[in-house]
């Protein structure tokens, strides 16, 4: 079979990374959540089993049908609203206001209202976007230096020398360079780990007009703007085509079917689904749609085992992950930026875009990448005006 030719080890370790990636940066803002809805500990395990199955089936599903790295996320700012935003709501009524929310992004994307919205974004402003969100990562890898420079000074050093002599394993072996040296230096916590399955609960949907309003209008307009709109732009920078409307349909339709065990909100991932569609995959671009495969069917095994998987991730030093994360995007920031000033009439207009989404802006529970894309596109409308 023709996808068992196109995988290969450094797909494998890229999909690994960006579950890794994914889990450890922001599976704590979805346990606050659960908790602040009141979901018991089952509850909170059947949300983790319900989050991991439905990225890891969205993943591979839509990876195999287009030929193109779909990677889906769980929607963090998503995440970080409910703790805020579901104060004093029930736990079924949270559920029946994803519920809602998944309908509204099935209708947005079968519509194909968020197809003729996005089509109109400049390739410009969305690579300044791109290289904006993933900023942060870029710094973060010399930021580990700070507190653990022998590990992440070294795991710069792999990588160099790997992107010179093997460019294709430069994540693996850099990645393996960095676990053997947190283990040398005792930074492995593995006390934590149990292996325990997850399983489903029912949580039956209750609907009222407070939830309506306070969770699943906000939630939508987040997951959308801050999630969907970057995730469609790494796609674009990188080079690949979906047809949008039926990616975003199916996503919505996964979310609905998963919302009652706790899917609260699933998009397309932006910063995870980087490292999938860089030159660290795959050197050839149409076979980096393995990388996603390879996430997805991690996204399920991290759902069945739950917590377990979760601690597994936690066990990894903190620098460690800044360090290969920020590694694995360098390339995709290149060339980010590279697209996003390439041409002279779009430069300024590129470059607010890239400064307002890494100054981390937000406004009205929305994140920066969605204000990055308004600032650029304003900036455009007022250079490019033309009295009559």
């Amino acid at each position: 079979m023709q996808i068992l030719k196109d995988f290969s080890l450094p797909a494998i370790v890229a999909g690994f990374v960006t579950v890794l990636v994914g889990y450890t940066s922001s599976a704590v803002v979805v346990f606050q959540a659960a908790q602040g809805l009141g979901a018991s500990p089952a509850e909170i395990a059947s949300w983790m089993w319900a989050l991991g199955l439905g990225m890891g089936v969205t993943c591979i599903g839509l990876s195999l049908r287009y030929r193109v790295p779909v990677v889906t996320a769980w929607s963090t700012p998503g995440a970080a609203m409910l703790i805020t935003s579901g104060a004093g709501l029930r736990l079924d009524e949270a559920i029946g206001a994803f519920m809602v929310s998944a309908v509204l992004i099935v209708i947005a994307g079968f519509s194909g209202l968020f197809e003729r919205l996005i089509s109109r974004v400049p390739v410009a402003l969305a690579s300044a976007m791109l290289a904006g969100v993933l900023l942060r990562f870029g710094l973060d890898l010399f930021v580990a230096m700070k507190s653990q420079f022998e590990m992440a000074f070294a795991m710069f050093l792999s990588y160099l020398a790997m992107r010179r002599l093997l460019p294709r394993y430069a994540v693996m072996a850099t990645l393996a360079v960095g676990i053997a040296i947190a283990a040398a230096l005792d930074l492995l916590k593995l006390d934590g780990l149990h292996l325990a399955l997850a399983g489903p609960v029912w949580i039956a949907p209750a609907f009222s007009w407070s939830a309506l309003i306070g969770v699943a209008i906000p939630l939508f307009i987040v997951t959308m703007a801050s999630q969907n709109i970057p995730g469609l732009a790494v796609l674009r920078s990188s080079g690949y085509t979906v047809p949008v409307s039926p990616v975003i349909g199916w996503i919505g339709v996964v979310n609905l079917l998963l919302a009652p065990f706790g899917a609260f909100a699933l998009n397309l991932a932006a910063i995870t689904a980087a490292i999938c569609m860089g030159r660290e995959a795959h050197e050839d671009p149409a076979r980096r749609y393995t990388a996603s495969i390879s996430a997805g069917l991690l996204y399920v095994l991290v759902g069945v085992f739950g917590a377990t998987v979760t601690a597994l991730f936690a066990a990894f030093p903190r620098e460690l992950v800044l360090a290969i994360a920020g590694l694995a995007l360098l390339g995709t920031i290149g060339n980010g930026l590279a697209s996003a000033f390439a041409s002279e009439q779009d430069r300024e207009p590129a470059l607010i875009t890239f400064l307002v989404t890494a100054a981390g802006v937000s406004f009205a529970g929305i994140g920066s990448a969605f204000w990055g894309l308004v600032a650029g596109v304003l900036a455009m409308i007022v250079l490019r005006w033309r009295r009559p």
